[in-house]
């Protein structure tokens, strides 16, 4: 529809005016059933053209509303920066170590603002996920020099979540690229469903207020820099530094 009109071979002679007898008025013929057919395809032409155009701002109305449902779109709502994480509830680990480094007490479950810090890095990742497991490395960097930091071990703390990954799978990834910090399985997709199926690996930054209310500070994909890099962007868009 929004494409060229077909060539239309322009007639001879006027085609207005013509009497009952096939004259018109200066008394040339009809014009024949060959240069109706053309002057038909004219007007189709014609029309369509003007339901184009009509219609255009339709389309683009509904091809918007597509792209705003599109899981970019949902990502964007889902973890925008200055908006707040969707509903996550973790297993409280039964690691003691682990346990501790995250605040925690007792069985059950908790959620991210629940953790005792001021920041708290998420990884969303998979065992899968290739660069997932080239990243592994300096992530596990990035947690150390947080650790000998000791203006920074107890304010900044990491989790990762296994996006569609068992506690087993999990675990199998924590082993062999000795992670170091809390590792979570989210088997079903549930927490990657509400965080817009982002792509892996995918890092959010939280900030924690005194009242355990909080904000997403940082919302991205991949693309990290190493330990050090990571750790300055963090500490500035958080506000620690």
């Amino acid at each position: 529809m929004t494409g060229e009109c077909p060539a239309i071979p322009t007639l001879l002679g006027g085609v207005k005016g013509h009497n009952i007898k096939g004259n018109d008025l200066t008394g040339k013929s009809r014009p024949s059933g060959v240069e109706l057919r053309f002057l038909h395809e004219e007007r189709r032409c014609d029309v369509m053209k003007v339901v184009g155009f009509i219609l255009r701002p339709r389309i683009l109305l509904i091809l918007l509303m597509i792209a705003l449902m599109s899981p970019v779109a949902i990502l964007a709502q889902a973890l925008q920066k200055g908006g707040q994480l969707p509903s996550i509830v973790l297993p409280i680990p039964k690691s003691t170590e682990e346990k501790a480094h995250l605040g925690l007490s007792g069985s059950g479950t908790f959620k991210i603002p629940q953790i005792k810090a001021d920041v708290v890095i998420i990884e969303i990742f998979s065992m899968y996920c290739p660069y997932c497991q080239k990243d592994a490395p300096g992530i596990n960097e990035l947690y150390d020099v947080i650790q000998k930091n000791p203006d920074l071990r107890d304010r900044i703390k990491m989790i990762g979540i296994g996006a569609g990954n068992s506690a087993f799978e999990v675990e199998t990834f924590k082993k062999t690229f000795n992670v170091p910090f809390p590792l979570f399985p989210d088997q079903d997709y549930v927490i990657h469903q509400a965080c817009g199926e982002v792509r892996t690996p995918y890092f959010i930054g939280v900030k924690i207020q005194q009242d355990k209310s909080h904000r997403i500070f940082l919302s991205q994909q991949g693309g990290f820099p190493g330990a050090q890099p990571f750790l300055e962007q963090i500490l500035k868009e958080s506000g620690l530094k």
